[in-house]
């Protein structure tokens, strides 16, 4: 897919897969887009949109200029049937809608808006004053890293953490509401400052399998639905192609009292989740019950495609037409079953952030990780800083499985 570039001029973009890895490509921007994605023709933009849905994670380095707005046009670009926004942040709005600043919400300190284009979120670690690269709100902002020692059920010591410099995976998940929004089509992350690239941690699965995974500090882990899907047994094949997943209701809210597993894929079942008549208003009608397996639009492969942590049950259609339905405890062990090969070493693409670096994933076609513990590990026992720029908006469809 790599195109050829004539007298140094670059007249088109350019595609270049990742050596060695999962999944993954770069991109090159041709001259005429001033280094602005934002601003590809037709033809160019079309060729982007293939790689990010046949790559599934693009990365397009030296965009640390990059205006929110310009990340926000590229980001809505990706989906025509994103209505315009509304007044109330619903849908063109961003991604996660109120919920993602909801006290009770796991996802409450992930962050905060930008001003000028709220459909893009600054993300990362340490206070940042006005006059700082990324902090375009006029006022001192206070980031945190999400850790695992907050979410999982049982978490690394501070030995662990600040002398073995072990991490782990925080959540693998989709980016989406869940409740009431259908999930983005693409999510663009944009590294503004990241901490320094020879700063490595080391991935503790603590499954008893033996997997480690060394990385960056703080990189972003991604893995292949597709590869999820056809690492499974043809009998698993078959159970996720006959399967919807049902979320709860307001689902972040739900798990908000509950602890998650050493991998991040599903949450321990010990009954701490939010009773249902203890979450905000709801309506049944907004609940989201999505295929287990979402075919990709461009290479029509079937992709793996559940938030393990956001689920309540699974109905999987039987070969006599009944439908059987799996418990919450029941249906976060048959999802891990499923999910576990996947985050293998040799399947997770962890990219390690170098300022400027502007990653477009698939959303519809990945899961994703944040990595990295950032308190107390900089020079000087210092918070290690970082601050970074997402955008990803719902769609205006939910996604689906041709093959059902």
């Amino acid at each position: 897919m790599t195109q050829s570039i004539s007298n140094m001029h670059r007249e088109e973009i350019t595609v270049t897969p990742l050596e060695g890895k999962a999944l993954g490509c770069t991109v090159t921007l041709p001259d005429y887009a001033n280094n602005d994605p934002a601003n590809l023709n037709e033809d160019d933009f079309t060729t982007l949109k293939a790689a990010v849905q046949t790559h599934l994670v693009v990365v397009i380095p030296g965009q640390k200029e990059l205006l929110p707005k310009s990340q926000y046009l590229l980001t809505k670009r990706f989906d025509p049937s994103i209505p315009e926004p509304k007044a109330d942040g619903g849908l063109g709005g961003y991604g996660h809608g109120k919920e993602f600043r909801h006290e009770q919400s796991v996802l409450r300190k992930d962050g905060t808006s930008v001003k000028s284009q709220p459909q893009v979120q600054i993300l990362g670690q340490g206070v940042f004053e006005a006059d700082e690269p990324g902090n375009e709100n006029g006022e001192t902002i206070s980031l945190t890293h999400p850790s695992h020692t907050t979410f999982h059920k049982d978490v690394l010591s501070e030995e662990e953490i600040k002398v073995q410099n072990k991490t782990r995976f925080y959540r693998w998940h989709i980016d989406s509401a869940l409740y009431g929004l259908s999930p983005p089509m693409v999510t663009t992350l944009l590294g503004i400052r990241v901490p320094p690239s020879t700063s490595t941690q080391t991935i503790d699965y603590n499954d008893g399998s033996g997997d480690q995974l060394e990385l960056t500090r703080g990189a972003t882990c991604f893995v292949s639905g597709a590869k999820a899907f056809e690492l499974l047994l043809d009998e698993d094949k078959q159970f996720a192609l006959n399967t919807t997943v049902e979320y709860a209701p307001h689902p972040y809210i739900f798990i908000g009292p509950a602890k998650a597993t050493s991998d991040g894929l599903t949450m321990v079942t010990e009954g701490k989740e939010t009773p249902f008549d203890q979450l905000p208003e709801w309506e049944e009608s907004k609940v989201k019950k999505l295929p287990m397996v979402w075919t990709n639009p461009t290479t029509k492969e079937p992709h793996l495609q559940v938030h393990g942590c956001c689920l309540y049950k699974l109905h999987t259609k039987q070969p006599d037409g009944s439908v059987k339905t799996l418990d919450l405890k029941e249906s976060r062990e048959k999802v891990h079953s499923l999910m576990r090969p996947a985050i293998s070493p040799q399947h997770v693409l962890a990219h390690g952030w170098q300022e400027g670096d502007l990653v477009i994933f698939f959303n519809r076609g990945v899961w994703h990780s944040v990595t990295g513990e950032f308190k107390g590990v900089g020079a000087g026992n210092k918070d290690e800083r970082r601050l970074m720029h997402q955008c990803n908006i719902a769609s205006g469809l939910d996604p689906v499985n041709v093959s059902a």
